[in-house]
């Protein structure tokens, strides 16, 4: 009887620490039940999302630290005019829940500053003199990385510019990697 108790007293022990390893993990890292919690909510305000007329808006994903990384080019290009307003209007409840606005995006993470950083010095080095190194301030897309500014470019200069095509092509693998660093499967550190 002693032995048994003794055993059980060891457990209860083991599974004590393991639990409590557990909830260390969870606050530190942002992964276990408490980021799975976490997306749950954000799964639901995003689902609500899409059954009031955001049809193809995905599921925001969560990185390392808890920040809460999407793509909101669906709702910046909702029809009708106003679509994206009345759709988080109707959802407010569940984004509150979540404790998520889909307007808002986390400064970009130092990986995806470093390969814009990259791309840009390629840009300057094959004609684009002015093209800015990003920050993790700078404007970015999930997915689609940091673009291009018309401050970028020479004076009367787009995207179809000979130039502008040429420092594209010539810079494509290292603009590519700027990209792959920007989807959210890398924003989550997956």
């Amino acid at each position: 009887m002693v032995i048994m108790r003794i055993a059980g007293a060891l457990l209860f022990a083991v599974v004590a620490v393991a639990c409590g390893a557990g909830a260390n993990q969870d606050a530190s890292t942002g992964s276990g039940a408490g980021s799975g919690d976490r997306l749950a909510a954000l799964h639901t305000a995003a689902e609500c999302l899409r059954r009031h007329g955001i049809a193809n808006f995905a599921d925001p994903v969560l990185g390392a630290n808890g920040q809460v990384f999407t793509d909101r080019r669906p709702l910046e290009s909702a029809e009708p005019r106003g679509a994206a307003e009345a759709a988080e209007n109707a959802c407010r409840r569940e984004l509150n829940a979540a404790n998520w606005n889909p307007e808002q995006l986390p400064p970009a993470p130092a990986a995806m500053v470093a390969a814009g950083a990259k791309a840009a010095q390629c840009m300057r080095a094959n004609g684009l003199p002015n093209y800015h190194d990003p920050t993790a301030s700078s404007v970015y897309t999930p997915g689609h990385g940091f673009g291009m500014t018309a401050a970028d470019l020479p004076p009367g200069a787009d995207k179809q510019t000979p130039t502008v095509q040429q420092a594209m092509h010539a810079c494509r693998s290292l603009l590519d990697e700027e990209i792959r660093a920007s989807a959210l499967d890398q924003l989550a550190g997956k």
